[in-house]
């Protein structure tokens, strides 16, 4: 008999809790997985387990779905099955709210609870498994765990020394009924923790970058030079007065100018509400990630009081949503970010060797050219750090050749006008370089040492420098964010 044609013996209730339960576990995956689905889809689908519940549990207390009548294992089953439907429900209800701190706390909580649930119903199934074998003429020379007559608990295994607990053994006479449930207890750990490992490695495997909704205009910041007429007091003079002095004429008006600094617009692309990216999301993010590799200092100012300065000021020049902290990937992890949610930027600095394998050249060059993604170098201190970047970048792209990028370039001027190329000590040149392709720069690299500049201190070079430095790195990670969210909504098009 085929499964359709049993399935569609079944009736209509377990039909429909069959159907939803599949939909729920694809969903579950794909929440762990590629997360190319909707929260809100995640959370209805979830609200809706809540009414096959209340009839499941009706059902178990008229007539016991298995087992003997009067026995509650049924309602147990239940709920069982209920707290882990609604214990997701409340993670992806919190999820949808932004509730980041509640729904790791409720995640941690749930999991122990979890664990507990399962190990009450597994001494359960131990006991009865017991029962059930011990009514049964067979023979004692067996290896079923669940027989205690087994020569199974013949084998002193456990506990290793006798006077761990004397109350129960003594010697030649150990409890097999003990052995039992220490063996279940860690079985049962065993497993949890290998179910564990397994459905994080399912989150591990695949990762995501989205960028924070909204749109605005690729346009330069302006200065606004604003006329504020300010009208002089008024004076009314006793002229039986002793004190002489000058009266002002009544009507005088005198022009001031103000120099206001302001965002004469939004900054960002497309036509969503706010300041962002209209291919970005209510709970994206920019974030700054640099990457890890191998023969070098890649850390170089790495965190607070170093590129975490950068994204709070892009943060606050943007008024986009920043991350809390900077990150760090290594190149093979780039492979877990799939097609369409890649991060836009990444940053690689230091001032020794490049060290990568042939494996990671290709990694980086599919984030690069398939993912649409975009490097940024910076040359931390050093002529060679200069030579082996270029290097690498050679053996990534070897048919883009670097080409200076200048400064009447996009890249250059929104959105700020960057009149010259700031630097903290010219390690690799005095120009920018970088290698195009495609009509977009997959690569700019800045010879000196531009997270320097962002660090505290600001490597002791003159305010307008530092200055700069925070506005062409602004420029940099704006225009890898507005590119990517182009090609996104080209790909939606084709």
């Amino acid at each position: 008999m085929s499964f359709w044609h049993r399935f569609r013996q079944f009736e209509s209730p377990l039909q429909v809790t069959i159907v939803y339960l599949c939909a729920w576990f694809v969903l579950l995956m794909d929440l762990r997985t590629t997360q190319w689905l909707p929260t809100w889809l995640h959370a209805g689908v979830s609200a809706a387990a809540i009414p096959l519940l209340v009839y499941w549990y009706r059902r178990s207390e008229q007539s016991p779905l298995f087992g003997a009548p009067g026995q509650p294992y049924s309602r147990w089953f239940v709920l069982t099955i209920g707290y882990v439907l609604m214990w997701h429900l409340c993670l992806v209800a919190l999820d949808l709210l932004v509730l980041d701190s509640i729904r790791a706390t409720v995640a941690r909580w749930g999991t122990l609870a979890l664990f507990a649930i399962g190990l009450i119903w597994t001494v359960w199934s131990v006991e009865r498994a017991t029962k059930f074998y011990s009514g049964r003429d067979v023979a004692t020379d067996v290896w079923n765990p669940l027989d205690l007559r087994a020569k199974f608990y013949a084998v002193d295994w456990w506990p290793p020394n006798k006077w761990f607990s004397p109350g129960q053994w003594t010697h030649g006479n150990r409890s097999r009924k003990l052995d039992q449930s220490f063996l279940a207890l860690v079985s049962y750990t065993f497993v949890f923790l290998m179910l564990g490992l397994l459905f994080a490695q399912l989150s591990g495997c695949r990762e995501i970058y989205e960028m924070p909704a909204g749109g605005g205009e690729q346009k330069q910041l302006a200065q606004v030079v604003k006329i504020k007429k300010v009208i002089r007091k008024k004076y009314v003079v006793n002229p039986l007065s002793a004190i002489s002095f000058e009266v002002p004429p009544i009507d005088e008006v005198q022009l001031k100018l103000e120099e206001i600094t302001e965002h004469a617009y939004t900054v960002g692309y497309g036509e969503g509400k706010g300041a962002g990216f209209s291919e970005g999301t209510f709970r994206g993010k920019v974030r700054f990630i640099r990457i890890e590799y191998s023969g070098g200092d890649w850390d170089q100012d790495f965190g607070v009081g170093g590129d975490l300065n950068m994204l709070l000021e892009y943060g606050i020049r943007t008024q986009h949503q920043v991350g809390e902290r900077t990150e760090s990937r290594t190149i093979s992890q780039l492979r877990n970010f799939p097609k369409g949610k890649s991060p836009p930027i990444v940053y690689l600095t230091g001032q020794q060797n490049i060290s990568l394998s042939s494996s990671e050249v290709k990694t980086l060059r599919e984030y690069l050219i398939d993912k649409h993604g975009m490097l940024f170098g910076d040359n931390g201190g050093s002529r060679h750090f200069h030579n082996q970047f270029v290097a690498m970048m050679n053996r990534v792209v070897p048919e883009i050749q670097p080409v200076p990028i200048p400064l009447d370039d996009t890249i250059h001027r929104i959105p700020y006008q960057i009149p010259f190329l700031p630097y903290v000590a010219p390690h690799g040149g005095k120009e920018a370089l970088g290698w195009y392709k495609d009509g977009r720069w997959i690569a700019y690299y800045h010879p000196g040492d531009i997270g320097d500049a962002w660090s505290d201190g600001h490597a002791g070079v003159k305010a307008d420098i530092w200055e700069s430095c925070y506005q062409l790195g602004t420029n940099v990670i704006f225009y890898a964010h507005a590119d990517y969210s182009k090609w996104l909504e080209a790909q939606k098009k084709e």
